[in-house]
C-alpha cells in the first residue's frame, strides 16, 4: 500500500512538472508573426516564424490596401484568429490559424473604409474614416450588429486620416482616437450594449490644452489607457472619461505613436527617432520607464507583443521591415531577427502566441 501511494505522488509531480514546463517554454515558442503588406491593389499577409524569422505563407486578403497614418490594421485573437483591414476595399478579412498557417474565414464588408481593429465582447470592432462598426462572433459566423457615426469636438465629421486607432475599454465601451492638427485632437467614446455598438452620438473629449495628436493607446485592466500624444512628444492618461495626466514622453523619443501593452508596461514606437520606450501608468501618474528601451534601424510604423516576442514594423531606405525582439518579465528587450519584407507599403502587425497558451 505504502509503495502504491508513492508511485501515485511520483505520477503527480511528474504531471505537475510537465505542466510547469509547458506553461515556461521558450519565448515566442510556436508563436506567429503576421504582417500586412497594404498593397493599394492586392493586398497580401506574410506569416512568419518568430523564432527564426523564416517566411512560411503568403495569402491574399481578397481585397485592396492603401491604408496610412493608423495603428492596429492587423490584429488577433486568442492566438487563433487574425484580421486585417482592406481599406481600398471597404471590407475586413478574417482569418483562422490551424498550427502554423493561416486560412481565410471570411470577408466582412464596413460602413466607411476600414483603419483600425479590436476584438472584445465576443465582437470584432472595426473603425473607419467616419464611422465605427461592431461585428458579433459566434461559432464560425461574424455579422455586423452596430454601427455609430465618428464626431470631431464640435460635431464635426473627421476628414479622412483622422482615424487613428480603436479599442475597447470596457463592456460598455469602445474608445477611438482622432487627430487633427493644428488643433489638439479628439478621443471618441463609444457606447456599447451587450457588446453591439450603440447608434448614437459618441461622447466626444478633446485632447489636452497643449498636446497634440491622439494616436496609440494601450487599455489595462482597470479601463484606463495610456495614449500617445504623438505630435506634442507626450503620454497621456486617459480615465473615468477624461485625462488624469500629461508627461512629456522624454528624451530619446520623438513623435511616439503606436503602443502595445505587456503586463504593467507598455511599450511605444516612436516615429521620428527611430526608438522604442517603456512607460508605466498608475491610477493617476505616467512614469517613463526606459526613455529608449531599444533602437530601430529605421522609422516604426507599428508594434505589438505577446509571448516573449515584440514585433515592430519600420522602414529603412523606404523598404519595411520587421524586427522581432525579445523581452522578459521587467520590460527588457534583446536583439532578435530582422526581417526584409521586400515591399515598400507595410502596415499591421499581430504577433499570435503559441496555441492553447496562456497570453
Amino acid at each position: 500500500m505504502i509503495k502504491s501511494i508513492s508511485l501515485v505522488n511520483l505520477a503527480v509531480m511528474l504531471a505537475l512538472a510537465a505542466g510547469s514546463a509547458a506553461t515556461h517554454a521558450d519565448p515566442g515558442s510556436g508563436a506567429l508573426a503576421v504582417v500586412m503588406t497594404n498593397d493599394p491593389v492586392a493586398n497580401q499577409v506574410l506569416v512568419f516564424d518568430t523564432r527564426t524569422g523564416t517566411l512560411l505563407q503568403t495569402l491574399a486578403t481578397n481585397g485592396k490596401g492603401g491604408v496610412s497614418g493608423n495603428s492596429r490594421g492587423v490584429r488577433q485573437l486568442d492566438g487563433e484568429r487574425v484580421a486585417v483591414v482592406n481599406y481600398g476595399s471597404s471590407s475586413v478579412s478574417v482569418f483562422k490559424r490551424n498550427g502554423s498557417v493561416l486560412a481565410l474565414e471570411q470577408i466582412v464588408a464596413t460602413s466607411s473604409a476600414p483603419v483600425s481593429i479590436d476584438f472584445g465582447n465576443h465582437h470584432m470592432y472595426v473603425a473607419g474614416t467616419t464611422t465605427v462598426d461592431s461585428f458579433a462572433l459566434r461559432n464560425d459566423d461574424i455579422w455586423q450588429d452596430g454601427t455609430a457615426p465618428l464626431l470631431l469636438v464640435g460635431g464635426t465629421t473627421p476628414p479622412a486620416g483622422s482615424t487613428a486607432q480603436v479599442g475597447v475599454l470596457d463592456k460598455s465601451t469602445l474608445l477611438v482616437t482622432l487627430k487633427t492638427d493644428p488643433t489638439p485632437g479628439t478621443v471618441d467614446l463609444v457606447a456599447l450594449r451587450n457588446g453591439a455598438v450603440v447608434n448614437a452620438t459618441p461622447n466626444v473629449v478633446s485632447a489636452p490644452a497643449g498636446s497634440l495628436t491622439p494616436f496609440g493607446f494601450s487599455v489595462y485592466p482597470d479601463g484606463s489607457a495610456l495614449i500617445t500624444l504623438a505630435h506634442s512628444n507626450q503620454d497621456g492618461l486617459f480615465r473615468n472619461g477624461a485625462f488624469a495626466a500629461v508627461v512629456s514622453s522624454g528624451s530619446g523619443a520623438s513623435a511616439p505613436c503606436w503602443s502595445t501593452r505587456v503586463g504593467k508596461y507598455v511599450f511605444t514606437a516612436n516615429a521620428a527617432s527611430g526608438t522604442i520606450s517603456r512607460v508605466v501608468a498608475t491610477g493617476s501618474n505616467v512614469f517613463i520607464d526606459g526613455g529608449v528601451a531599444a533602437t530601430l534601424a529605421g522609422g516604426p510604423t507599428d508594434l505589438d507583443a505577446r509571448n516573449g516576442v515584440l514585433g515592430a514594423l519600420d522602414k529603412q531606405a523606404g523598404v519595411s521591415h520587421l524586427s522581432l525582439l525579445g523581452y522578459n518579465a521587467f520590460g527588457e528587450l534583446t536583439p532578435g531577427v530582422d526581417i526584409n519584407l521586400g515591399v515598400t507599403t507595410a502596415n499591421g502587425v499581430a504577433i499570435l502566441g503559441a496555441p492553447h497558451s496562456a497570453e
